[in-house]
């Protein structure tokens, strides 16, 4: 891959930048925002970097959209932050008006890329971008379940006291409240979580997973989280940029698969050089089903409120 463009140098974005100029997975960065200078100032800091993390390659910001010109993957993070007490939805009608002007620019310069929506509510979001592209799934798709398995998985481990490197967690659904942590595919290094953690404690960290960055949001109070989901974002870009095949939880659309459509969200995906290959329909029990049709209904009610602002 030889251009990634990041839309929005806030600090999602910016840590971003930082992470995939470091692990070199491109040849040249560039950074998009509408705020003057900002892109410029967050790409000169990254770069002055490079000589204590032994990177190189072109890192370079504009206010001008054409800098998206002949990107490879476009990763959205811009956008309005969520303040305390609010939840992502809340930010729709003020993102959505963003998510529109950027699906314009790479329609107009960058009309062959991927593109990998951050930005919230992110399941509608990508939703929008799709719709307004005409492009399919493989292209265009969001980043939420990598960032919510990571945190289950460190919720796991302060639990238990066992590496990170062992637990493997899974996250479906939309990126909210009612997302649905699927414990039984929840494991230690092979082990189901429940031989280690009783139902109570479990269940204490399905509900720490669902109200993981209001958690974060509430202690910085004047930030939401960025850490976590800049490496979330890199993790699934280093599954495209070295053809990877991995099965993540990916914000995808829906056609169908565990019985809904004309939707997007978080189902577990494989991620390659083609964007999403193929969804991984997995057989959910009749619990399971439950609470994705009802993550699936908050995300459409959304969708609807999409349609109204259209």
């Amino acid at each position: 891959m030889k251009k990634i463009t990041i839309v929005g140098a806030g600090r999602v974005g910016e840590t971003t930048a930082q992470i995939l100029a470091e692990t070199e997975l491109c040849r040249e960065i560039a950074l998009f925002d509408v705020r003057e200078d900002v892109p410029e100032g967050v790409a000169l800091d990254i770069l002055q970097s490079a000589p204590f993390f032994k990177f190189d390659g072109v890192i370079h910001g504009s206010n001008d959209p054409r800098i998206l010109q002949d990107s490879d993957l476009v990763i959205i993070t811009a956008g309005f932050p969520r303040q305390p007490g609010m939840s992502r939805a809340d930010v729709l009608e003020s993102n959505v008006r963003i998510i529109d002007q950027v699906t314009d620019h790479m329609l107009a310069y960058a009309p062959n890329a991927l593109v990998l929506v951050v930005s919230n509510p992110v399941d509608t979001l990508t939703y929008r971008v799709a719709q307004r592209t005409g492009w399919g799934r493989a292209r265009v798709f969001g980043q939420a379940g990598v960032l919510d398995a990571s945190r289950m998985a460190s919720f796991i481990a302060q639990e238990t006291g066992f590496s990170t490197r062992d637990i493997t967690t899974l996250v479906l659904g939309g990126h909210g409240d009612t997302m649905v942590p699927v414990t039984r595919f929840c494991t230690i290094n092979g082990v189901p979580i429940a031989h280690f953690l009783s139902e109570e404690r479990i269940a204490a960290i399905v509900e720490r997973t669902r109200k993981g960055g209001a958690e974060i949001l509430a202690l910085r109070k004047n930030s939401s989280a960025y850490d976590a989901p800049g490496a979330a974002v890199a993790t699934m870009v280093d599954a495209i940029v070295n053809y990877r095949r991995r099965v993540l939880p990916c914000v995808a659309l829906l056609d169908g698969e565990y019985g809904e459509r004309d939707l997007a969200m978080g189902v577990p995906c494989i991620l390659s050089a083609h964007g999403i290959e193929s969804i991984v329909e997995l057989e959910l029990n009749a619990a399971e089903h439950a609470d994705f049709a009802q993550s699936a209904q908050a995300v459409r009610a959304d969708i609807e409120r999409l349609r109204d602002l259209s």
